[in-house]
């Protein structure tokens, strides 16, 4: 967010309470640095069930072509869903942020375009996710946006299923994504290619831009 200046046109919340500021990862997720303001813990969880949020961010685990996630078992045992399910099922854009595969992937960026060096050893968009923690169906029954982020791939939630929008430039769609799934996406007649500026090595990659031109639109 600080590296593409977009710190003055959003606002970061953390379900420990945090609003604005850096907020830290790891063992260390829940507190922030140069925060400006801190409610109760129950407070905040008023204000992501009385659907204040816009737009989430969450990882995700595996995807199934319902539009179901899974984040919260990813090994024999569950991790359990923290805020997960509060947040998701009451915020207006739900966006996950996922690699395509696990375990393994490795990519670089030349030219604009994405390049994968070795694939990963496990497929994440699968038949049946292990365990729902995001209801694709209810989702798309109360008409949450809902998107499916990967390096390679976006995918929308739309009322006919999960259908893939945009393909990163140099990927082959058979191969190096229809392949590697275990069900078929619908197509969206209007795929894109996502834009080449995400695919360089360094620096901004114009996010302010994009924003404010979207906004005077």
């Amino acid at each position: 967010m600080m590296e593409e200046g977009i710190g003055d046109l959003c606002l970061i919340t953390v379900e420990s309470g945090i609003y604005g500021g850096v907020p830290m990862g790891g063992i260390d997720f829940g507190i922030a640095k140069n925060n400006f303001a801190l409610v109760r813990h129950d407070d905040q969880f008023d204000y992501y069930n009385g659907a204040g949020v816009d737009v989430t961010y969450m990882g995700a685990g595996e995807l199934d072509a319902e539009g179901n996630v899974n984040a919260t078992r990813l090994g024999p045992n569950p991790t359990g869903a923290g805020g997960f399910i509060d947040i998701t099922s009451n915020a207006k854009h739900v966006v996950f942020c996922s690699t395509f595969t696990g375990k393994g992937l490795q990519c670089s960026f030349s030219g604009g375009n994405l390049h994968i060096e070795r694939e990963g050893s496990i497929i994440k968009l699968v038949k049946n996710v292990q365990q729902i923690s995001y209801n694709g169906s209810l989702a798309r029954k109360k008409g949450q946006k809902m998107h499916f982020i990967t390096e390679r791939a976006v995918f929308e939630l739309r009322p006919e299923g999960l259908v893939l929008t945009e393909v990163a430039p140099g990927i082959d769609i058979r191969t190096q994504i229809l392949d590697l799934m275990e069900f078929a996406p619908v197509i969206a007649p209007e795929i894109q290619t996502m834009n080449p500026r995400l695919f360089q090595d360094n620096g901004p990659f114009g996010l302010r831009d994009i924003i404010q031109s979207k906004n005077k639109n």
